[in-house]
């Protein structure tokens, strides 16, 4: 192996923390080293992965959503307008002081969410029951001052992503209906990443401040711990009294509104990336990887044929839309492979004297390795089986993995031996001081409890011995 094929080589999976900051950097993913703690660089090919992503979930939001933008900045007044919600990110916010050289008059805070900035707008645009439901997001940089380790794409200072959903009803009941249709639609965004995840309604303690209830899914990682990748919060009318969000219904009373607000962040990135790459590198699904095929010439003799051949295969390719490149540089097959293999791209293509002596091709699949020949007069069909083939693959093996690290126990100590493998699945009577007893003494929390949970067994609380109907996962958490 070349001396530079050596430095690039990966650490072992199984070493997760070095694995992934490495593959960030030699993947091309994210550049750690830009000087502000907890805010990262995206490299175009990272930058891209990023496109394709948000460009599914753009497409799911767009059927009856619309996109927007607001202000980074928002007004000290009206950020502390909603008392618990304030209290909720009062540890995280930057505040601006100065412009220029001159202190402002009134503090403007960097968005750590956007209700305060979005809310005050609302108010002048709902006016009657026939304004609603309104239904906006925005995709955009948010800011706060995160005290914990940070971590690339996963505890961040900057997260550069944060597509953020908010939406006003005319009910309390319309405004539950949209958080379990935002939690439909995140599981459908999750399953285009061949992503499995468990929603969870989190524990009162947990949700977000000023809401009802939060409604999370998380996505358990290869190192044993979950990571929440998504969040759907019913707002009540909380936030609606807060800002005199009100319209006039049928008979002409004035009545406050309802609402809600649903986010995903590149921590969606982050377990696209943990739970689908190998030592090798990255493993894309075809949706959303950059380079979809990879057509590398293997030139011994022949070498016009073979790369008119190759050519005339990428020709065909990019006009049936896929994503598609040709590898003909001087570096040996080999290296052509280990650079292509950390890329992620799901299929490659190899053409060489004896695959046209047959009018075929090698297909090489990115997730399993497998290779078989195919005939060059249906490369197209070929390469389209093999991309729903592989989607398909990566999300059956990560449903096996999830459902393997998914334990049943019913003690504390069942708890405490299965949290550092994965997830438990245990009783819980309600109760916050059982709830949070739990998490000290397992040193795990409570996530929440299943949304698709069958509540009608009985069970013992393992803190009090309450009966109970209840199951909670419990988790290590980033």
């Amino acid at each position: 192996m070349a001396e530079q094929e050596k430095e690039a080589m990966l650490p072992p999976k199984e070493s997760f923390s070095e694995w992934y900051n490495d593959l960030l950097q030699v993947a091309e993913i994210m550049d750690v080293r830009y000087p502000v703690k907890g805010s990262y660089v995206w490299y175009p090919f990272g930058f891209s992965i990023r496109r394709n992503v948000y460009g599914i979930i753009r497409e799911l939001l767009d059927k009856d959503h619309q996109e927007t933008m607001f202000p980074l900045l928002i007004p000290e007044n009206e950020f502390m307008k909603e008392a618990e919600h304030i209290k909720g990110f009062e540890d995280e916010v930057y505040w601006v002081l100065n412009g220029g050289t001159t202190p402002l008059d009134v503090k403007l805070a960097l968005r750590p969410t956007s209700e305060t900035a979005i809310y005050p707008m609302y108010r002048l645009w709902v006016r009657s029951h026939a304004d609603l439901p309104l239904k906006l997001y925005q995709i955009v940089n948010t800011f706060r001052y995160e005290t914990k380790h940070t971590r690339p794409l996963i505890r961040l200072r900057e997260i550069t992503s944060f597509k953020e959903a908010h939406t006003v009803h005319a009910t309390w009941d319309d405004a539950a209906a949209q958080v379990d249709e935002a939690i439909r639609l995140y599981s459908e965004f999750y399953r285009r990443l061949a992503v499995p995840v468990l929603p969870s309604k989190r524990p009162n303690w947990d949700k977000f401040p000023g809401a009802d209830y939060t409604i999370a899914v998380d996505a358990l990682m290869p190192d044993g711990k979950t990571l929440q990748v998504g969040t759907a919060h019913h707002l009540g009318d909380n936030f609606a009294k807060t800002f005199d969000i009100k319209y006039e219904d049928a008979e002409g009373e004035q009545v406050y509104a309802h609402q809600t607000c649903y986010g995903v962040s590149e921590r969606s990135i982050a377990a696209l990336i943990s739970i689908h790459g190998d030592d090798k590198g990255l493993i894309m699904p075809p949706e959303v990887a950059p380079v979809q095929a990879v057509i590398i010439p293997i030139l011994f003799k022949k070498s016009e044929a073979v790369l008119a051949a190759c050519n005339d295969v990428k020709e065909k390719l990019e006009a049936a839309g896929i994503r598609v490149t040709i590898d003909d540089s001087d570096k040996r097959p080999g290296s052509k492979y280990y650079k292509w293999e950390m890329k992620g791209v799901p299929l490659r293509i190899e053409i060489g004297p004896r695959d046209l002596e047959k009018e075929a091709a090698m297909l090489a699949r990115r997730d399993t390795g497998e290779k078989e020949q195919v005939p060059l007069a249906s490369i197209v069909n070929e390469v389209i089986e093999r991309f729903a083939v592989i989607q398909f693959s990566l999300l059956e093996k990560a449903k096996e993995e999830l459902g393997a690290r998914i334990f049943e126990c019913e003690t504390l100590d069942d708890v405490r031996e299965n949290v550092a493998k994965g997830i438990a699945h245990v009783p819980w009577c309600g109760e916050e001081k059982c709830g949070l007893e739990m998490d000290e003494q397992v040193g795990a929390g409570i996530l929440g409890i299943p949304t698709d949970q069958d509540e009608t067994g009985t069970y013992k609380c393992p803190v009090c011995g309450k009966d109970t109907s209840i199951r909670v996962y419990v988790a290590r958490t980033y």
